[in-house]
């Protein structure tokens, strides 16, 4: 039987146009699925335009091994598709040992899979520059990725980008076993007056004192900042004021301070990456996103030394000033190990968060879960946030945490040193005053955790409109829930070892219904604080709260509603 080759012709046609059906279909798809439950307006997040211009490092005297600093190599790679408009610059497999790189804007760099771009760990070659970190104006090194005032940036690729932090980072004795101690202090360096702290050197040592965190307040000029060069270690990636920025793909890796700080950035998309930090670097975030409009963060992996997916706004009044919220962002599909947080909003937020969008994400070993944070001083609302399908396990401390108290340490160091403090005493509200509402959790299993919830406002500006429903928790301790204003809790089921289920201190319009948990204690609900009004307490499948709601009343101190 012969075959008519206009048929051929057909069959082709029709191939083609059903594959490229597919391909749209799939792309809508996945649109849609980004999109898809959003609680809140918001324009579909534009990604970088390109233009098609190709060159390869190898071609600009790049050298394979690692021994050869290729810093050269990538500026004049860069600059040659500049000139031409932009377009991509392809890093071949090797190990590509280099100093900073300044990005420009319509560029694409593309690492391909067996690519590692090793930053050389010679501080001499990352001059300090007048930037932000940790909230505030400051001088800092310069980092070994940067931009600033750009649009139309990609890292795409399946590489690795390598920080080499370890020349950078201060080790705390307690965060390594005794092997790796004695690997640090062998290296050289300096060790701290208790010498329970390894500082890579001395420089460094005195630039840590007096520091607010790892921000010197105190220090005004440049040759203030010089003096101190080695303390003022860089963000892996720092990208700031542009627009239409990509990361799609590569591992980024083993920063001197945060892995990746995109600031003020409109249209940011992160998505198929892995970020990496090893669990005892010191502010070893993930990712931090801070004052950028139009988010989306997706199917990344996340395992950090400190909190891993970040929301901020800047800090107090460096913050304020700005006063550039961080807006209209969408956190889906992600997975973080260790981490001091797995999605955190905090504790620099002066500028405001608003519209925030996190739905199935896995948290696996990670020191919190949720977590939000802020304090006295940094002013800031933080509102419209909206998370559900959560999943974690083997959490060390709280599940989910609300802190208006955070002083600078993780959760694990507050607990150890004795926990929160609470504080009776209300201050006048002012614009230094953070407030956090309206804010709903849904759809959360918990699959052990030193604590399900931790609830913490001020007495002068309460957390407020929180709500928490179906809820599953198998954890040491159960909720505490302190200064606070229209909280409801529906549809739980709680697993606690702790007798006590329900700590509740000044607490206003809030109800308990349809909880199922195993305590048969009279005091599984324990209300103290001299302010509790409009608390209710609806049907339990072990007990009957009906009959004990609390309408308009004040509690007593130390009553027990059970």
């Amino acid at each position: 039987m012969k075959t008519n080759p206009i048929n051929l012709l057909r069959i082709a046609l029709v191939f083609m146009i059903t594959s490229c059906s597919q391909n749209m279909f799939a792309q809508n798809s996945k649109s849609y699925d980004t999109y898809k439950g959003i609680e809140f307006k918001m324009a579909k997040v534009n990604e970088p335009i390109i233009p098609k211009n190709t060159v390869n490092l190898k071609d600009f005297g790049a050298v394979n091994g690692g021994y050869v600093l290729n810093t050269k190599a990538f500026a004049d790679a860069i600059d040659a598709v500049s000139k031409k408009g932009g377009g991509k610059v392809i890093i071949p497999p090797g190990i590509w040992l280099t100093g900073p790189i300044v990005l420009k804007s319509n560029l694409e760099l593309h690492a391909e899979t067996g690519a590692l771009i090793k930053f050389s760990t010679d501080k001499t070659l990352y001059p300090i520059i007048e930037t932000s970190f940790e909230g505030l104006n400051t001088w800092r090194c310069i980092s070994p990725i940067y931009g600033k005032n750009l649009v139309n940036i990609a890292f795409t690729g399946n590489g690795v980008w390598d920080g080499s932090g370890e020349a950078w980072r201060q080790v705390k004795k307690s965060k390594l076993t005794d092997e790796q101690w004695k690997k640090f202090v062998a290296s050289g360096g300096v060790l701290n007056d208790k010498k329970d702290s390894w500082y890579p050197s001395e420089q460094y040592l005195k630039g840590s004192k007096g520091a607010d965190q790892n921000v010197r307040p105190d220090l005004k000029t440049k040759e203030d900042f010089e003096a101190i060069h080695d303390f003022l270690r860089p963000v892996l990636v720092s990208i700031q004021n542009s627009k239409r920025v990509l990361f799609d793909g590569p591992v980024f890796q083993n920063s001197p301070a945060w892995n990746i700080h995109p600031f003020m950035i409109e249209d940011l998309i992160v998505r198929n990456i892995t970020v990496r930090n090893p669990w005892f670097s010191q502010n070893g975030d993930g990712l931090d996103v801070e004052s950028c409009k139009n988010v989306i963060i997706e199917n990344s992996s996340f395992d950090v030394g400190d909190d891993a997916i970040c929301i901020k706004s800047g800090k107090d009044k460096d913050g304020r000033d700005r006063g550039v919220a961080c807006e209209n962002i969408i956190v889906k599909n992600n997975i973080v190990y260790h981490g001091h947080g797995g999605v955190t909003v905090g504790s620099e937020m002066s500028g405001g968060v608003k519209n925030l969008h996190v739905s199935n994400c896995t948290f696996m070993g990670t020191d919190v879960g949720l977590r939000f944070k802020s304090t006295r001083g940094r002013g800031g609302i933080v509102e419209n946030i909206f998370i559900s399908d959560i999943f974690m396990t083997d959490i060390p401390s709280q599940a989910i945490s609300f802190d208006l108290y955070y002083g600078g340490k993780s959760i694990a160091e507050t607990l150890a040193e004795g926990g929160n403090t609470v504080s009776t005493k209300a201050v006048p509200v002012n614009e230094e005053t953070p407030q956090f509402k309206n804010i709903s959790i849904k759809n959360i299993t918990i699959k052990g955790a030193q604590q399900a919830v931790f609830l913490q406002g001020l007495p002068e500006m309460n957390l407020q409109n929180i709500e928490i429903s179906n809820l599953i928790a198998k954890a040491d301790k159960g909720f505490s829930i302190i200064d606070a204003n229209g909280i409801k809790i529906t549809n739980a089921k709680l697993d606690i070892a702790s007798s006590n289920v329900f700590e509740i201190y000044n607490v206003k319009n809030m109800s308990l219904k349809n909880i199922e948990f195993d305590s048969t204690s009279a005091k599984a609900v324990n209300i103290n604080g001299e302010a509790n009004t409009n608390i209710e307490l609806i049907s339990s499948q072990n007990l009957d709260f009906s009959k004990r709601t609390t309408v308009g009343e004040t509690v007593p101190k130390g009553a027990v509603k059970f």
